[in-house]
């Protein structure tokens, strides 16, 4: 076929292109003359991205088409003649072309962008979603030599900081060479076959070096036969259920009981109080909530399970001495955002601890994720790159436990246990010196960057500082380590350490932390692409140096791995007063609740120490378990055949999908890509391109990110070179990135909640996903928690308020997914975790109401002794010690009358009104005037208001009555004691609380005493006045009739 020919083809539909009114063959975009056909491209105009698919250049209206929103702002009929872009300068900003989209483009005042084809206005047209929106590169020569340029501090602290790109933010050329990027050739092709190939278990690809020859594939399908060793060939790890000695009479008591409350609330509604039926009727619906939010808390709890890894067997299997590790790569993300209240020498031991993990330095990459765009987070993030090649190699010499400096010296145990090394005190002395000069560094960037100049920060060259604007600047991306600067002082290489800050533009939602973790997820797969992602918070560090192992033994298991979303390890604490006065450590969650989910369909993510299955986090489905069916003699002897052909076969699997799947479940197959390359009537070049216009719409317009969705082990497309990489992770975090796609809504963290992690999970559970729970020996990680009472509850404040968000949205537990894959009992979890909040309304009832209920009741009595046999036998099988469960009963009381309530009303009004509220982030700053310096700060919250005012009704109450029966005689005593009694079970349970605010002196605020008593001085004469329980008798007038009637 000759070239003309060709050109009058259309390339989507391969029908003739036609003419247009001159006669002239028609040229749907003349940037590039991709050759459309006028009926595809008004197509692509009103149902499309509305862009030519080459150069992704929005199409332009042609005479004798139909016009499009958009169309209007152009003034003219025009082929895409000329330059699509021309600058229109003011003072202050750059607004150019505000639109569809809504793009913005801000920069300082003075500077204008330079632009080398013309300078001209840009006309008021929308501009499409894939323009790009990018940061020049000033000395950005990133390739395989690997060229920097050393910026000096400003802070005035080291001599060189390694700096590569540029921050001025400017508009890239549309026009792109799809050569360049492989994407209608035959790299684009290989990356759709080499998945099908991967599919059929038949081919897994080379490794493909990431950005700076980082290696993240992985060959995860390793041959059984040539595993000589047996150890190597046993399961990576093992299940191990409850002794049925400990879990059956749980199980039968958790039964006796649901029996005893239905009985009881039998007895209470057929039993009403005649005289105060108002106030027997708000008890009844309260005792009726709490039994429902008791089953929906229990029954998950049903099927709790144990689990035991075998690192020793996953290294005889990945990671043999002397030959290359094939255990996978892992990419792990830390996130910050204000520096002043999560210190930099906090984030800075995290990242240490993660540099020094034991694990194959080339499989390992640390994102820190800057959310604050802040300088002084980027400073301390320097300085801690140059400790990490002084403290890694004494960690690994002498194999210390855990690996972040602060708290390894801090530790008071014989340091010299275990340890032969002659040498090790010396070093570990000079280590120690090393590490407190360490420590003065960053200290002193700290109190240099309390007083902000008021021009902003400016670097030492006279640049100012991108991120001067926390809520208007360009995305950053700076790599501190990596190969030819990520050396150690004995030369060995070190983890990859990158930090990134996204773009942030007025007009843009950014989602908080949601948006900042899929940033770090496309980011990662531009430049390492590890198959799994580990997240951590920037408090929060590497206790154990084998977690990332313990984690493989999960996620690397050849029958286990393919169905595993994520596996989640217990939070521990650091910091926490030996009491646990509120509950910080809430060991009956991690160690009772999230136990028992893993005997279901696995615990629900809690936002940190979670290491993710990276296709889970795209949004794909897991792969259906097949049948296996045993083979007869009558099955031989009709000599059925297990094969079939291949269009049976996917006939079968989409049958099998659709049944377990629903509709209100979005669920995305890569079956879809095989199906489109292997449509009938198609060629290869229309069908490659529809699988990459679908990809593109879901994953946006980055074509290397797009090809490295394809690639299941990991890695980075070959033909790309590092310039294009780096392109790529600036363009990938750019705030109008997310437009038109699925991010957010199907892939990556979920948005919708400041409680990202709920939904995140349950996303995956509903998908058919199951997710595991790892507890080694040695806690995998610990972090710090709120010291003080304020702060504690502001941060449960912010969990139940994103309980409601989620419960009053689309994505409610409740209804969202049935017919799906998501467990019953999983279902009860999620929808318990959602409801918890509105428990605070019946448990503030009851706690202010007086004892209506008769304690000599039989059901009533049984129903007491139940609860405290459940809760025995729970601490049995759990191992949780009763001062732990007492604490987490007295704290669910204390947090369900103050922070679940004003979670209730802030929610509903965010709901229906449309009143968002605040995210505080929670402070991780350390304890400085001692190990209880904190512990009674009371802050100023009107959190405090609620539970102070019960405790004030209760005290006032037992006073009053008490003095009331020593007034009546004796005959009053038998009704007072149950009164009595409930009074002392809701001050026993908020004692911590009183505590906190008698503790010390001067330290409640006085506002929030005034408050209380006002509301039980109005509770108390209120109940005076209708004292409903008082039988009033009504007998002689003593005036009319004499003392001797």
């Amino acid at each position: 076929m000759s070239n003309a020919a060709n050109e009058e083809t259309c390339q989507i539909c391969t029908e003739n292109i036609g003419r247009n009114e001159n006669g002239d063959i028609f040229v749907a975009c003349n940037l590039c003359s991709f050759s459309v056909c006028r009926p595809c491209y008004e197509y692509e105009r009103k149902y499309g991205n509305q862009s030519c698919p080459q150069c992704k250049t929005r199409y332009k209206r042609h005479k004798g088409s139909p016009a499009i929103p958009g169309d209007k702002e152009e003034g003219c009929f025009t082929d895409d003649s000329g330059s699509e872009f021309s600058y229109k300068q003011n003072s202050q900003k750059e607004k150019i072309s505000e639109g569809m989209f809504g793009w913005h483009l801000t920069r300082e005042k003075g500077k204008e962008i330079e632009h080398s084809d013309s300078d001209k206005e840009v006309p008021p047209n929308p501009i499409p979603h894939h323009i790009r929106r990018q940061q020049e590169v000033k000395h950005c020569n990133i390739t395989s030599k690997l060229e920097f340029k050393f910026i000096p501090s400003q802070f005035g602290l080291t001599e060189k900081r390694l700096c590569c790109i540029a921050l001025a933010a400017s508009i890239m050329d549309p026009v792109r060479d799809l050569g360049s990027t492989g994407l209608r050739n035959g790299a684009w092709k290989k990356r759709v076959e080499g998945w099908k190939m991967k599919q059929e278990n038949r081919f897994s690809p080379a490794s493909e070096k990431g950005l700076f020859g980082f290696d993240a594939t992985t060959n995860v399908s390793v041959d059984e036969a040539s595993l000589n060793d047996e150890a190597a060939r046993q399961p990576l790890s093992r299940k191990i259920s409850v002794r049925s000695s400990q879990i059956n009479p749980y199980r039968m008591v958790i039964t006796l009981r649901l029996i005893i409350l239905c009985l009881f609330l039998h007895y209470r509604v057929t039993n009403p109080v005649p005289h105060a039926f108002g106030l027997w009727l708000v008890s009844v619906i309260c005792e009726i909530w709490f039994a429902i939010s008791w089953i929906l808390d229990q029954f998950p709890k049903w099927f709790p399970v144990n689990r035991e890894t075998y690192l020793d067997r996953l290294s005889l299997r990945y990671d043999r001495a002397g030959e290359p590790s094939q255990l996978a790569a892992v990419d792990i993300f830390v996130s910050t955002v204000d520096p002043l209240k999560e210190p930099p020498l906090v984030t800075a031991n995290t990242v240490l601890s993660i540099m020094a993990v034991d694990y194959p330095v080339d499989k390992v990459s640390c994102y820190v994720s800057d959310d604050g765009a802040a300088m002084l987070s980027f400073e301390s993030l320097a300085e801690t790159s140059e400790f990490a090649r002084k403290w890694v190699p004494f960690c690994k010499k002498y194999s210390i436990e855990p690996r972040a400096p602060e708290w390894y010296f801090a530790l008071k145990v014989d340091y010299l246990k275990d340890k032969v090394h002659p040498s090790f005190v010396k070093d570990r002395r000079a280590m120690k010196r090393e590490y407190e000069r360490f420590k003065i560094r960053i200290n002193a960037i700290v109190s240099k960057a309390q007083k902000v100049p008021e021009e902003g920060w400016v670097m030492q060259d006279g640049t100012p500082w991108p991120g001067n604007n926390t809520r208007d600047h360009p995305g950053m991306i700076q790599v501190f380590l990596g190969q030819n600067g990520g050396v150690d002082e004995e030369g060995n290489e070190l983890p990859r350490l990158v930090y990134v800050s996204r773009e942030k533009r007025p007009g843009f939602q950014h989602h908080k932390k949601a948006g900042a973790m899929n940033a770090l997820v496309r980011v990662s797969a531009v430049l390492t692409n590890g198959p799994f992602l580990l997240n951590l918070d920037c408090d929060h560090y590497i206790n154990n140096s084998k977690a990332l192992r313990e984690a493989m033994c999960f996620l690397m298991d050849p029958e286990l791995g393919q169905q595993v979303c994520y596996v989640q390890f217990p939070q521990r604490f650091d910091g926490i007063d030996k009491n646990d006065r509120y509950a910080n450590r809430n060991t009956v969650f991690f160690d009772i609740n999230l136990r028992g989910l893993d005997g279901i369909q696995g615990p629900v993510y809690v936002g940190t120490g979670c290491v993710f299955n990276r296709t889970a986090l795209y949004g794909y489905e897991p792969p259906l378990k097949p049948k296996h069916r045993r083979e007869t003699v009558l099955f031989k002897l009709c000599g059925v055949s297990r094969k079939k052909d291949s269009k049976s076969e996917k006939g079968s699997e989409k049958k099998k999908s659709s049944n377990h799947s629903d509709s209100t479940v979005p669920i995305s197959n890569l079956g879809d890509i095989e199906e489109g390359i292997e449509g009938p009537g198609l060629d290869d070049n229309k069908t490659l391109l529809m699988s990459q216009m679908r990809l593109e719409q879901r994953f946006g317009q980055s074509d290397i990110f797009v090809a490295s969705t394809l690639m299941e082990n990991g890695g980075v497309p070959l033909y790309a070179t590092p310039e294009n990489l780096l392109k790529e992770a600036i363009h990938v975090i750019s705030c109008g990135y997310e437009d038109v796609t699925e991010w957010g809504r199907e892939i990556g963290w979920i948005y919708g909640s400041v409680t990202e992690d709920i939904l995140t999970g349950f996303k995956m559970h509903a998908r058919g996903w199951r997710s595991i729970y790892c507890m080694p020996k040695l806690p995998a990680f610990k972090g710090s928690a709120p010291i003080n009472l304020s702060d504690r509850l502001n941060q449960v404040l912010r969990w139940a308020l994103g309980s409601i968000e989620i419960l009053f949205s689309r994505h409610c537990p409740i209804w969202y997914g049935y017919g799906g894959r998501l467990k019953f009992l999983e279902r009860f979890a999620y929808v318990n975790t959602t409801i918890y909040p509105i428990t605070s309304l019946p448990l503030l009832m009851y706690c202010t109401l007086p004892a209506i209920s008769n304690l000599a009741s039989l059901w009533f009595l049984s129903l007491f002794l139940s609860i405290f046999a459940t809760g025995i036998l729970e601490m049995r099988w759990s191992g949780v010690r009763i001062d732990e469960w007492w604490r987490n009963e007295q704290f669910w009381v204390i947090g369900g009358v103050s922070a679940h309530l004003f979670a209730l009303v802030q929610g509903l009004l965010k709901v229906l009104g449309g009143i968002d509220t605040n995210f505080t982030v929670t402070s991780k700053a350390s304890d400085e005037d001692g190990d209880s310096a904190e512990l009674y700060l009371i802050k100023w919250t009107t959190l405090l208001i609620p539970p102070t005012t019960l405790l004030i009704i209760n005290l006032v109450g037992v006073v009053a009555g008490i003095s009331y029966a020593l007034n009546n005689g004796y005959q009053t005593w038998g009704p007072l004691f149950g009164k009595l009694l409930f009074a002392f079970w809701v001050i026993v349970h908020l004692y911590p609380f009183l505590k906190g605010l008698m503790g010390r002196q001067n330290r409640t605020p006085t506002v929030i005493v005034v408050w209380s008593v006002l509301l039980s001085s109005i509770f108390s004469l209120l109940w005076i006045r209708i004292d409903p329980f008082t039988s009033r008798f009504i007998g002689p007038d003593v005036v009319e009739c004499g003392y001797n009637c």
